[in-house]
């Protein structure tokens, strides 16, 4: 369904990407990890096409999303690590706005909303300004944007930042049905390391750039060495993060 393969990308003599292939069929929930400024964020960007490789390619479904960017990008959803709306527009406008931009019909896009309005619980602020919204509620939005177009292929940078508990549990419950009952293609970069290991069927891990590790846990495990190791401490070993150091007080 997503494949890159030997994607790069320079800014200027920097590598932010380096020669990352990667192939995640329908229906699969693949975690992206790494430490700050490893490469995470402009590899989605790339994914999205909001950014152009410098070198290789990247299709969705077979589109490829540069040369084919209206056909492959009909396919997927990006729900950033900021949830920007637009703040002079209500959620309800702003969910319409969407599905008009994908040619969705009316009866269909009410239809969706008031599903999503009752999946979420935003029903109180959907006819409010955006520009009121606490960080929370724009994200419960943003997730219910992307779910109005039934994607084929959902990025997600960082999917639980300013979720509380309740609806955190509601997001990995349903990213898990959409992937299994609707073969939907999750691409999740995250720091939270519990639920990659929680919700996701493999897990890639960048470092510096580098896709130095890909695979289920099991095999994560094996190549770290470590088979009673959990993710955390196999995700600092593969990194090179770990260290045993005490605290001096």
């Amino acid at each position: 369904m997503l494949t890159l393969t030997h994607v790069s990308k320079n800014f200027g003599k920097f590598t932010a990407v380096h020669d990352i292939s990667l192939s995640i069929p329908p229906g699969e929930i693949f975690g992206f990890l790494g430490p700050n400024g490893a490469g995470k964020t402009t590899t989605i960007k790339l994914i999205a096409g909001l950014m152009k490789p410098s070198e290789g390619s990247i299709t969705i479904d077979g589109h490829d999303v540069h040369r084919d960017p209206v056909q492959a990008k009909q396919r997927l959803a990006y729900i950033p690590d900021e949830p920007y709306l637009y703040e002079k527009m209500t959620g309800r406008e702003c969910l319409e706005l969407i599905g008009n931009l994908r040619n969705i019909s009316t009866a269909t896009i009410r239809q969706r909303i008031n599903q999503l309005v009752d999946l979420f619980g935003i029903d109180q602020y959907l006819d409010q300004y955006t520009e009121d919204y606490s960080h929370g509620t724009r994200q419960k939005f943003v997730f219910a944007s992307a779910f109005l177009t039934r994607p084929a292929l959902l990025l997600i940078d960082e999917p639980l930042v300013g979720l509380d508990p309740q609806h955190a549990h509601l997001v990995k419950t349903v990213l898990r049905q959409i992937a299994t009952d609707n073969q939907v293609t999750i691409f999740m970069s995250t720091h939270t390391l519990s639920v990659a290991q929680e919700i996701c069927d493999r897990i890639g891990i960048i470092h510096e750039g580098k896709l130095v590790a890909c695979g289920n846990l099991q095999e994560l495990q094996q190549l770290a060495h470590d088979r009673d190791g959990d993710l955390e401490e196999l995700y600092l070993k593969l990194t090179g993060n770990l260290h045993r150091e005490s605290l001096v007080w």
